[in-house]
């Protein structure tokens, strides 16, 4: 992914110092990994129901792919951005994180894990929690509000230079 934004910031139409990316759950861990680790290349994230650490995932897909969190903890935490959100201390950046409440898929202790770890540095985020809303974040209004968030997210973004 952080290729492809490489890319995308030789196009004479894309201004290459403001790149946004944005994923739902396996989508949400990537996006939320290529902001902290893909060398700036991406100046905005929007991060939805994400995995933010793969030991806290359902164990029969995740050990399928890494082995235990006990066989391979270098892979566990090389691959979590909650083992790497201190790289976006003193950077300038924009980041949301949103997640509904009733996420059986992902729990949302994934979000609570890494916004705590934020606060307690100081390194700033926006986030958006759908009460009682499973991992699809659906039911009602609930997706257009979801989608009116993404876009004033957008709008209001601070230019990173």
């Amino acid at each position: 992914m952080v290729a492809v934004g490489k890319y995308l910031q030789t196009l004479p139409y894309v201004n290459p110092k403001d790149l946004t990316i944005w994923g739902w759950s396996y989508g949400g861990f990537m996006s939320s990994l290529c902001l902290m680790k893909g060398e700036g290349v991406f100046t905005s994230a929007i991060s939805v129901a994400p995995v933010m650490h793969w030991r806290f995932y359902d164990s029969v897909y995740t050990e399928r792919y890494m082995r235990t969190p006990k066989e391979n903890p270098e892979g566990y935490n090389a691959n979590s951005p909650l083992e790497n959100y201190e790289k976006l201390q003193n950077r300038r950046y924009n980041y949301l994180i949103v997640h509904g409440t009733a996420d059986d898929n992902v729990h949302i202790q994934n979000t609570y894990a890494l916004t705590d770890k934020m606060v307690a540095k100081n390194i700033p985020f926006q986030m958006h929690i759908y009460t009682d809303k499973n991992h699809g974040i659906y039911g009602g209004k609930t997706r257009l509000h979801l989608y009116e968030k993404f876009m004033e997210f957008l709008e209001n973004r601070k230019y990173v230079e």
